[in-house]
């Protein structure tokens, strides 16, 4: 079974360059909470360049959340920026990084047929 969090991370190291970062420079860790357990996740943006690590380095701002939250937030189920209003997500240090990083985040997933109504019959 793969994990969203990991797949996510794994995906944005092989992106290299990312153009909807171009200008931004710093680092944010993200720490991931699973039970008794955080694992740590760090992306070094420079003009758009991704280099994406493993591992618990220094962070000019750091994001806290539950693994299931991150899950939901990889998969594009949840929106990290009313995460962080809910207070589900944590951000420390420079909250600007954190809203150009959420630009990496999938949007919501598309529904099958858009003329569908919420009843499930042909649109009106």
């Amino acid at each position: 079974m793969t994990d969203p969090t990991t797949d996510f991370f794994q995906g944005l190291s092989r992106r290299g360059r990312e153009p909807m970062l171009g200008g931004v420079t710093g680092a944010v860790r993200f720490d991931i909470i699973d039970g008794k357990q955080t694992r740590s996740w760090r992306i070094a943006i420079d003009d758009g360049e991704l280099g994406v690590a493993p591992d618990g380095g220094d962070a000019d701002s750091v994001v806290t959340a539950e693994h299931a939250l991150f899950n939901g937030i990889t998969r594009g189920e949840v929106n990290a920026m009313a995460a962080l209003l809910r207070g589900d997500l944590a951000v420390t240090g420079n909250p600007d990084l954190m809203v150009a990083v959420q630009r990496l985040f999938p949007g919501p997933p598309r529904t099958r047929d858009r003329g569908a109504s919420a009843e499930g019959g042909p649109a009106a």
